[in-house]
Order: structure tokens, then sequence, then C-alpha cells
């Protein structure tokens, strides 16, 4: 059985992985409308990997005899200056995830709720590498700049992402 703060902190965080989905699928169709598909697939792949870690969330909570519960999810923002500008607000958000299960690490050590620590650092570790490609992408448009080929080529790539539930 978890506490109520944690508890209720796991289900804020479950809709905000699910919310996260919905920022990304504003960002593919930012990118779609652009006739930027490769892009676009980034951002629809990134959104699966959100719906995931959701999922996830959804069933540690069931798992541990608790009833997940659903809020409503605003709507994200949806205009961009440009694609690095999704980047830069992808990064942001990815910050703002791992500042959020910094803060469910710290309620599940203060309960020695040992078996939600051991699932929360599964996610601290995945936040890791998702700031770090954030980082990299941004890194790599901002020395592309306006060079419409190598974006061409780079877009391409991003094309073939998949995402694999691990």
């Amino acid at each position: 059985m978890l506490n109520k703060e944690l508890l209720d902190a796991l289900n804020e965080q479950m809709n905000h992985e699910f919310y996260a989905a919905h920022a990304y699928m504003a960002m593919a169709a930012y990118c779609d409308n652009g006739s930027y598909e490769g892009f676009a697939n980034f951002y629809i792949q990134q959104a699966k990997e959100e719906r995931f870690h959701g999922q996830k969330i959804y069933d540690y909570i069931n798992d541990r005899g608790e009833k997940a519960v659903f809020s409503a999810i605003s709507a994200p923002k949806s205009d961009f200056k440009n694609i690095l500008e999704t980047f830069e607000d992808g990064l942001a958000q990815e910050q703002d995830v791992t500042r959020r299960f910094y803060n469910l690490s710290e309620l599940a050590n203060k309960d020695k709720d040992y078996a939600t620590i051991s699932f929360l650092n599964w996610f601290l570790d995945e936040q890791v590498e998702e700031e770090s490609m954030f980082e990299t992408h941004i890194d790599y448009l901002k020395r592309i700049g306006d060079d419409s080929n190598t974006l061409y080529l780079y877009e391409k790539e991003l094309a073939a992402r998949t995402f694999n539930e691990e």
C-alpha cells in the first residue's frame, strides 16, 4: 500500500507523462504542417515513449493495489518559431520531468518505500538519456543553422527513428 502523498504524486506524474505525449504530438503537428515529416516522426516516436512511461506508472499504481486517477490534459503549446524551438521546448519539458522524478524519489525515500525507490530508479536513468538526446539535437541544429541541404539530410535520419518498448 502506498502512502497517500506518494500515491497522489505518482498519479500526478502519470498524468504529466500523458500531457508530455500530448505536447510532443503538438510539436509533430507543427513539423508536419511545415513539411518536415522526419522531424514530425521524431516527435511522434517521442510521444509513444511518453505514453509508455505513463502506462508504466499506471501499471505500478495498480500493482501496488491502488487506483490510477486521471485528470484533464491541458492544451499544449502549438506554435513555434522554428524547428530549433521545438527541441528547446522539448529539453525544457524533459528537465521538468527530471525534477518531478527527483521529487517523487524524495517522497519515496522519506517513506522508506523501497519498492517505489527501485521503480523510480528506472525513470531517473531514462531522464539522463532524454536530456542528453535533446541537448545533442539542439547542438546539431545550431551547427546546421540555415544550411538547408544538411537540414534535409538530418531530417531524413530522424525519419527512421522508431520507439521500441524496453
